[in-house]
């Protein structure tokens, strides 16, 4: 299950901050739906838009495919695509291991967080649908001025667990996430993300599985992450 991994050694921690879609839950059947549909209504290319809009908030994804239209009409497209994507939650599973991991961390006292570019209605609807457990801290793009590949999410998130983010490992899928974690600071665990992406190989651990992850909280509170055998 693992992939690669620059030093074969513990990554020490206090707490985790998981991206959503593609990391915990895969809902790309419903993302790429949605997206599809929209990029016709427009005359996009499904690639052009698929190939962009992974790990960043869907305003982004549209001001960019939307450049020179008003903000009007770009917030007016954000609400139907919002509304459609929060509504289809059809296809969309808890990714292998996810479950189980954060189960394990609720269980050993382990603070963790789920920060997503997803808005309140989406992230929350496929939340729902997989019946992964609940986190005391929900970052979504609501909640920060800057998406990623900015830090902004990860620092919100890490001080909504009242840690560094130094002391936070940041779980992600996409290239955004990871270039969001590393600018934050802190410790990152890349999952499926492509092997092209930029400064993979400053992240601690690259995979492709949750489950290949071995999480124990020590009797001094730190937690050691390392990959199981």
């Amino acid at each position: 299950m693992k992939l690669s991994t620059p030093e074969e050694v513990d990554v020490q921690c206090k707490g985790f901050l998981f991206d959503l879609d593609g990391t915990l839950v895969n809902s790309l059947p419903a993302v790429e739906r949605a997206w599809c549909n929209w990029a016709d209504k427009f005359g996009i290319a499904h690639d052009e838009v698929l190939n962009f809009i992974h790990g960043k908030q869907a305003i982004t994804s549209l001001r960019h495919f939307m450049a020179g239209a008003s903000e009007e009409a770009i917030a007016a497209e954000f609400t139907h695509l919002e509304a459609i994507e929060a509504q289809d939650t059809h296809g969309i599973t808890p990714l292998p291991g996810a479950i189980e991991l954060l189960h394990h961390l609720d269980e050993s006292g382990i603070p963790w967080a789920i920060v997503t570019s997803g808005s309140v209605p989406v992230a929350h609807a496929r939340h729902r649908a997989t019946g992964l457990p609940t986190p005391k801290v929900f970052i979504t793009a609501e909640q920060v001025k800057h998406g990623k590949p900015e830090p902004d999410a990860y620092l919100l998130g890490a001080e909504r667990l009242g840690l560094a983010p130094q002391d936070c490992v940041v779980v992600e899928d996409a290239p955004a996430g990871v270039l969001s974690g590393l600018a934050a600071g802190c410790h990152v665990i890349a999952v499926n993300v492509p092997a092209d992406a930029p400064r993979l190989d400053e992240v601690d651990f690259s995979l492709q599985s949750l489950a290949a992850l071995n999480v124990t909280k020590q009797p001094n509170g730190t937690v050691l992450v390392n990959l199981k055998a």
